[in-house]
């Protein structure tokens, strides 16, 4: 039983939560709570060490790679309240998109700059839920390991397919491959979302919350909108993609 902020193991967790560039160094990210645990593995990640805390973990312990953590312990490394008493430490995967199996109704989002966690985690859950094929991240400003992506995305992060390109691979790959390009630049030239089709092969671009998509991405495909009728004329970066992926899955299916 560790009990100490001391130990080197304890140590070595704290850094993993907090420092980035040790994750990327290291090749290793943490994952806290049961069902992102799970998940993890479920989708063949692998372990290098699960700390639990028995006070708290309601279910059988497994018998290898397992370090067990006072609750006192416990409490110090959980960055969110109430997460069953489990962290695992797994090795990092890099998803190849030559790997990418492309269909004709195929979906992919590309998010521009993207620049906090918990957006891009939410992102995420939304391209999961809704069936979208895979998430291309452009110039990303984000560890895709960040303890609060992961959180956010409720562990979909580790089913998904998701790429870290620069924006002239992004373009150049959706062009090889015969998708039709949506972009999302604030202008009059914008078209009503709903109007598109998207049982074709598609992309949609999004840019960053603070500044939208760069000049890089005019005239690189169709401008959209989604329709409003308040006063504001923009959504969270988070909420607009969940509904363009909604209205993407309603189209598939209607």
């Amino acid at each position: 039983m560790i009990e100490s902020l001391q130990n080197d193991k304890i140590k070595y967790i704290s850094k993993l939560l907090t420092d980035n560039r040790f994750r990327k160094k290291t090749g290793v990210f943490l994952v806290e709570g049961k069902q992102e645990n799970e998940t993890a593995q479920k989708f063949g990640f692998e372990i290098e060490a699960l700390f639990i805390a028995p006070e708290i973990y309601k279910d059988d312990i497994p018998n290898e790679k397992v370090e067990l953590v006072s609750e006192k312990i416990y409490d110090k490394l959980a960055y969110r309240k109430n997460t069953e008493g489990i962290i695992g430490v797994y090795k990092s995967k890099e998803n190849k998109l030559e790997d990418l199996k492309i269909r004709e109704n195929s979906t992919i989002i590309v998010v521009e700059g993207a620049e906090k966690p918990g957006n891009l985690g939410a992102i995420l859950r939304s391209c999961e839920a809704f069936g979208i094929d895979a998430v291309i991240v452009t110039d990303a400003k984000v560890d895709f390991y960040n303890p609060n992506v992961i959180r956010s995305s409720v562990g979909c992060i580790f089913g998904m397919n998701i790429f870290n390109l620069e924006n002239e691979e992004a373009v150049a790959y959706l062009q090889k491959n015969n998708f039709q390009i949506f972009t999302t630049l604030m202008d009059d030239s914008s078209q009503n979302i709903q109007s598109k089709d998207f049982a074709k092969k598609s992309a949609i671009i999004f840019g960053t919350e603070h500044s939208g998509l760069s000049n890089f991405w005019r005239n690189k495909g169709e401008n959209v909108l989604i329709p409003m009728s308040g006063s504001i004329d923009s959504l969270n970066l988070s909420n607009a993609v969940a509904i363009a992926c909604y209205e993407i899955l309603r189209q598939k299916t209607t």
